[in-house]
């Protein structure tokens, strides 16, 4: 290669480089397999849980991560109308049931876009307390706000790996703590997800990086009680689907 075609080259690498890093929206627009999953948008602006989770890992999180087990979910499901036409919690709810050829696949990327769409909807808050009937619930079943954190943030602190702390609630609206590795969900149990925080790391890895009880603890910050007393009054009710 002449020296003029390497600086050309090299000129235009960076240029694509400065392209990709000053457009993070344009560079996380990735057109995903079309098909009867759909990636939820976000329902705040992704910086809106900042300085504790900040606008970047939101982005990348939702806009790469979340959008891949949907593209990968649409086309494991291509061929197959029955499981494509079914509610994504009852395949998780029935994954013994599916076909044997994609069953890891609906396991793992069904789980982590029921996952990821509870996530979403359960932060964009401020904190603070549960009120109501969910604070009730949290004394009565878990001992209170300052134990279910101190629980929690430990159950996810000893996650190998990747994977989920999640409080679950059944019909009667009993609560429970719950982790699972990798995109498992207690939804494959046919119990409720109330909610749940992600501790792989791309959840938290740009701001903390091997600090996850760091991370953690800062999630408290952005937790939404009304979201999560919304989803505990539903769950109650027997309308919540994931």
């Amino acid at each position: 290669m002449s020296a003029m075609n390497r600086r050309t080259a090299l000129l235009a690498g960076a240029s694509l480089v400065a392209t990709v890093f000053a457009s993070p929206r344009r560079a996380l627009a990735q057109a995903a397999p079309t098909g009867p999953f759909s990636l939820p948008p976000l329902p705040y602006a992704p910086a809106a849980n900042e300085p504790h989770i900040d606008a970047q890992t939101m982005e990348i999180h939702h806009g790469r991560h979340h959008a891949a087990y949907v593209g990968n979910l649409n086309t494991l499901v291509k061929d197959h109308s029955q499981v494509a036409a079914m509610p994504l919690e009852q395949i998780l709810a029935k994954l013994g049931e599916m076909p044997e050829a994609i069953r890891t696949g609906l396991r793992n990327n069904g789980g982590g876009h029921a996952n990821h769409t509870m996530f979403w909807q359960v932060m964009g808050g401020k904190g603070g307390a549960p009120a109501g009937d969910l604070a009730a619930a949290v004394t009565r079943d878990l001992g209170g706000l300052d134990k279910l954190k101190a629980d929690f943030n430990g159950a996810g602190a000893r996650v190998f790996g990747s994977g989920w702390v999640f409080v679950t609630t059944d019909r009667a609206g009993k609560l429970a703590l719950a982790s699972k590795p990798n995109q498992d969900t207690p939804l494959m149990e046919g119990q409720h997800v109330l909610f749940g925080n992600d501790v792989w790391e791309h959840a938290y890895y740009l701001k903390y990086q091997n600090r996850r009880p760091a991370y953690l603890e800062a999630w408290w910050n952005v937790v939404d009680w009304a979201k999560v007393a919304e989803r505990y009054a539903a769950a109650k009710a027997g309308s919540l689907k994931i």
